[in-house]
This record gives structure tokens, sequence and C-alpha cells, in this order.
């Protein structure tokens, strides 16, 4: 079974620190774009920070210089340093991934979406 689980959430004071962590997992022959969404309850969920099979990143811009999304391609895993938290900042965080994986002898690509960690940072 294909699927992204994430960790690392919690509850952190302001001006803390936390790293989120989200692997990939089942037979997976190809990740491409990876990212980090969040969403607080009424709101749309929100694009965070984005990476590419190549490298390339971009952020929101209320986290930019704060938050640094990387991956481990040897580990099917993408991260996200966050730093310098702010209450504002308290929301579910979501990974998502767009996937390549065996079925059988057939090959699929498809959007995923991780279960959700939650993020509190206290003032």
């Amino acid at each position: 079974q294909v699927q992204l689980v994430e960790s690392g959430g919690g509850l952190v004071q302001a001006g803390g620190s936390l790293r989120l962590s989200c692997a990939a997992s089942g037979s997976i022959f190809s990740i491409n774009a990876m990212g980090w969404y969040r969403q607080v309850p009424g709101k749309q969920r929100e694009l965070v920070a984005g990476i590419t099979s190549g490298g390339s990143t971009n952020y929101a811009d209320s986290v930019k210089g704060r938050f640094t999304i990387s991956r481990d391609n040897a580990k099917n895993t993408v991260y996200l340093q966050m730093k310098s938290l702010k209450p504002e900042d308290t929301a579910v965080y979501y990974c998502n991934a767009d996937l390549g994986y065996y079925s059988g002898s057939n090959r699929f690509l498809k959007n995923y979406w991780g279960q959700g960690t939650q993020v509190t940072v206290s003032s």
C-alpha cells in the first residue's frame, strides 16, 4: 500500500523550532514534486513550501526565511525545518507528493496526501 506518513508535530513556544518529516512507502518507483501544506479550521489549505525532484524550492511569503524544505531521495522522505515559530503558524500540516508506483505489472502516477500532523505554537 502506497502512503505518506508524517511525524514531528507537537507543541512549541513562540520562537521555537520543530522539524516535520514525511516518508513515502510502498511499491514506489519515482517521487516527483513534494510539498507541505497547512490548514486551520474554517480556512482553505495553503501551500507552505514545495520542492521539485531536482531540488528547486518555493515558499509562502509568510514563512520565507524561517522554514526550510528539503528531501532525501534515498529515504523517500521530505522534511520541513521550522524556526522562529509564531502563534499564527499553528495549523495541521499535511505532506503532499506526486508518486509513481507499481501495482502488479502496471505503473501509475498519483498525487497523495499524508494524514496530517498538528503543530501548535503558544504565545
